[in-house]
């Protein structure tokens, strides 16, 4: 067979899985919306993005306190602040960059369908589910046969590279809900894949370096981990090609930072994401230390003394008669919410004195699930690193233990870095660079965020790499291409791989098969 007939045949073997695992995600999306009853939604996380969505386009603003009062709209993945009102609202604490994309979406369905979120739920998510989700997928898609195209060795290599992205990882499993992951890791397949066009074929085309940044930089701004591939594949690009990165990459780059950190101030008036405002905010008045100790006295017995109101009043605000003040024993802390003004601040002590401080604290309110105690199961984090690790990789939400073809994915890596081909052994270096950082990244988090992501299938702060991971999956690929026995353990790994990609089949907000099988057996 000739060369040519080949090529026809793997792009033939190509379209067929990709058609398969397209079709099982659409009809997992009309089943998975049809089995939830009253909204299709699964989670506290796509809840909150669905909420800003359809906040946007119904009701004008970021602010979701319309939504949820319904509660099935609800959603633990919250803010509460101050609002350009003057008032205080919910916000959801998701970055808003894309729930205005895919407002615009929703706007145009609604205004060419005359279908809303409100009244038909189950239509426009399942509409929106399939043109966001099953768009990026074939682009991601579009681009690693590109890439196994003119890099792979060997046809049976080739199509299990593309088998293993259709049937292997998470990402298939996740695109039947609304998530950042997925749109991370689209970007960044994207984004490696024109930066191997520039390193390894040597291509110098500007639009080559545009879209390189560009797409490097909408990873990161939907998954902040990222931002280590736009840092790295960056310099990179910077030592390879110096002009061109400056010129067109660095552009590409600060479009995608001026939408994001600009729907951000949109959203919430502050250039600082959500999760940024987990403490007090500068002080606005003190009490110096010859009035601070009465005033904490009476602060402790839940009374506003008057000299604190003397302090605000001096700032222009008018505490009401019945202002509720809450007494944090545990840190000399005082909490002043006055529902007439619609305000909240800090009383804190300060050595001697008492400093009044405006509120930043956006996930402290009254109803949050993310106040310590009120937590629970799998997002309390677990206290040991060790083990934390342990389970990240080989453990119930393990890397290698639930997805065990990105072992595949180290052997590549090694031939490549062992290889006589410098510009390979760089990119392994790169990948390899970029995932031992994002696992000591998360190890060494906090207590509080050593949580797996919370009620998940897999460990999905790790997703975006996905698309590094398959091209280093590439040459492993190849190279049991030419043994019989490797090619059937290769299908083994896939195999196991792609149960545990189907285990959640329909709603990957659930536990991993390997953390249940634990739990049955009580070791968790």
């Amino acid at each position: 067979m000739t060369d040519d007939a080949n090529r026809q045949l793997r792009l033939a073997i190509y379209a067929l899985l990709i058609a398969v695992s397209v079709g099982t995600i659409i009809g997992r999306i009309s089943q998975m919306t049809a089995n939830h009853g009253k909204h299709p939604f699964m989670s506290a996380n796509d809840r909150s993005r669905w909420a800003t969505i359809r906040s946007l386009v119904d009701y004008g603003t970021f602010a979701i306190d319309d939504v949820i009062v319904d509660r099935r709209w609800d959603s633990i993945d919250k803010v509460y602040h101050e609002g350009a009102d003057g008032k205080r609202h919910y916000y959801s604490s998701k970055p808003p960059l894309m729930a205005v994309m895919l407002a615009g979406e929703y706007w145009a369905i609604k205004n060419t369908m005359g279908l809303t979120l409100g009244g038909y739920p189950f239509y426009v998510a399942r509409i929106m589910l399939v043109i966001t989700n099953v768009g990026l997928l074939l682009a991601m898609f579009a681009s690693l046969v590109s890439m196994v195209e003119r890099y792979g060795r060997s046809d049976w290599g080739r199509i299990f590279v593309i088998a293993s992205a259709a049937f292997g990882t998470f990402l298939t499993t996740f695109a039947i809900t609304l998530n950042n992951h997925l749109v991370s890791a689209a970007a960044a397949m994207i984004a490696f894949d024109f930066a191997l066009r520039i390193w390894i074929d040597g291509r110098r085309e500007s639009w080559l370096f545009f879209g390189a940044g560009f797409a490097a930089a909408f990873s990161a701004a939907n998954d902040l981990p990222a931002l280590s591939l736009l840092g790295l594949l960056g310099l990179a690009l910077l030592i390879k090609c110096p002009a061109k990165t400056l010129i067109a990459g660095v552009p590409g780059a600060l479009l995608v930072a001026i939408a994001s950190f600009g729907t951000t101030y949109w959203a919430h008036g502050s250039w600082k994401p959500p999760y940024a405002h987990r403490s007090d905010g500068p002080a606005i008045a003190q009490l110096d230390a010859d009035v601070a100790g009465d005033a904490a006295s009476q602060l402790n017995d839940a009374k506003v003394p008057e000299i604190v109101r003397s302090k605000f009043a001096e700032q222009g605000i008018t505490l009401s008669e019945t202002p509720e003040l809450q007494v944090r024993e545990e840190d000399d802390r005082w909490v002043l919410d006055d529902p007439v003004v619609d305000r909240r601040w800090a009383l804190q002590k300060v050595d001697e004195v008492i400093e009044i401080r405006t509120w930043d604290r956006w996930y402290d309110y009254a109803d949050t699930y993310w106040r310590e105690g009120v937590k629970k199961g799998v997002d309390l984090g677990e206290p040991s690193r060790l083990v934390y690790a342990f389970h990240m990789l080989v453990g119930h939400h393990g890397v290698f233990s639930l997805t065990p073809i990105w072992i595949l994915s180290v052997v590549g890596g090694v031939m490549l870095l062992r290889s006589e081909d410098r510009q390979w052994r760089e990119a392994a270096i790169l990948v390899a660079t970029l995932t031992v950082v994002c696992v000591v990244f998360y190890v060494f988090r906090p207590l509080k965020d050593r949580n797996y992501g919370g009620v998940t299938s897999g460990f999905r702060w790790l997703f975006w790499l996905i698309p590094l991971w398959l091209m280093m999956l590439r040459p492993a690929a190849d190279w049991c291409a030419e043994r019989r026995w490797a090619r059937w353990l290769a299908a083994v790994l896939l195999g196991l791989s792609a149960a545990s990609a189907a285990y959640p089949a329909l709603n990957p907000w659930t536990h991993p098969w390997m953390y249940r099988y634990l739990e049955y057996l009580g070791w968790l």
